[in-house]
């Protein structure tokens, strides 16, 4: 049973963070306010490649906190398996770097338990049959178990139940910043004005260390420009989330594809408003990238595409938790926020409520930098 409460909370963006977090908080009897820079997963979320996977080497925490973020979306899809926006059909992923090194991370995946599956040309198809099979290094992985979410139809998803729970959002408040009464962080400041309560969340993305710096409290920012392609409807069937050396493709929905990589960052030039732009050359290219990984001749073609920063802290494991410091002020910014929304959600929620520290949160707070 959900721990009751009467207490105020002010969340402090409107990504999937954010809005997961809110919602938990309202199932819990909090009065809760979301206040957003612009609007609703605008940012950050709105541009993400939102794979759901904990492939690769991290820490057993980070690990772990993962694994749990992905058991939450097995629950949500087997609850509705016929959502168009959220699936799990595997990833496949290879790199230009030898045999040896996908054979290394494949033992390293197997060693603590992580379904992982060496595959190469010849089998490919057991994986995904759209894949072409020249496109493959010698090896590659096959993650069975790993999957995709839209992060826009997820983040409209949990804020109609959050509303519904009556939670209220603020959109389009501008810059905010915390404020605090005797060292307790007591509200936020906006452009719309003050909101009173007694606990803040902030998970403001990539400008989440610049909300926390005049509280006195310093995270590492490492947060590139990325940028984030959605093709055109394309009647290629692919469904498992691809990563290789020239391009990364999930399935989107509405027969389209969402198309990321690193390769082109310093082709991203900033402008004096704060926006970016890229040469349409270079968007095109990427579509072309991806194209090349898919059998047929039907080419991928850039329809839209969004870019801004990545949410990345500076030693790339997530800050998650109350701010020492600052108490009453807790902070969700985090790399993996589209894996870790739902579960980070419920337990930040249940440590506002009850004001007691969940132990798998206990690796990700801000003061392992001081």
């Amino acid at each position: 049973m959900a721990v009751k409460t009467e207490m105020k909370v002010v969340v402090l963006g409107g990504g999937v963070l954010g809005v997961s977090t809110a919602l938990e908080l309202a199932k819990r009897g909090a009065a809760v306010t979301l206040v957003t820079e612009a609007a609703l997963c605008s940012g950050a979320s709105g541009r993400s490649l939102s794979w759901l996977n904990s492939a690769g080497e991290r820490s057993k925490p980070y690990h772990a906190l993962r694994m749990a973020g992905i058991d939450r979306y097995r629950t949500l899809f087997a609850r509705h398996p016929t959502l168009d926006w959220l699936r799990f059909d595997g990833g496949i992923c290879w790199s230009d770097s030898d045999v040896t090194a996908t054979e290394a991370r494949h033992a390293y995946e197997k060693a603590h338990g992580y379904d992982s599956q060496l595959i190469t040309a010849e089998n490919v198809a057991q994986a995904d049959a759209a894949v072409d099979p020249d496109a493959l290094a010698a090896q590659a992985i096959f993650n069975p178990g790993e999957g995709w979410v839209s992060l826009p139809h997820l983040v409209d998803y949990l804020v109609n139940q959050f509303r519904a729970l009556g939670g209220e959002v603020v959109e389009h408040a501008g810059k905010a910043s915390v404020i605090t009464d005797r060292g307790r962080a007591c509200g936020i400041r906006s452009d719309k004005g003050e909101l009173r309560a007694d606990a803040v969340l902030v998970a403001c993305g990539p400008w989440t260390p610049d909300v926390v710096a005049p509280l006195g409290v310093t995270i590492p920012n490492g947060s590139p420009v990325s940028m984030l392609v959605i093709t055109e409807p394309s009647a290629q069937p692919l469904k498992a989330v691809l990563n290789t050396p020239r391009a990364a493709v999930r399935p989107n929905p509405g027969n389209r594809f969402a198309l990321d990589h690193d390769w082109y960052e310093a082709d991203i030039q900033p402008l004096a408003d704060g926006e970016y732009r890229i040469d349409e050359q270079v968007v095109a290219q990427l579509a072309q990238e991806a194209s090349r990984l898919l059998r047929g001749d039907r080419p991928l073609k850039a329809e839209s595409w969004k870019i801004g920063l990545k949410p990345i802290p500076g030693d790339g494991d997530p800050v998650l938790g109350e701010l020492q410091k600052v108490p009453g002020c807790y902070v969700a910014f985090s790399h993996s926020g589209a894996t870790l929304a739902l579960i980070v959600g419920e337990l930040l929620a249940d440590e506002m409520v009850s004001g007691e520290k969940h132990p798998m949160l206990a690796s990700f707070g801000a003061e392992r930098f001081s």
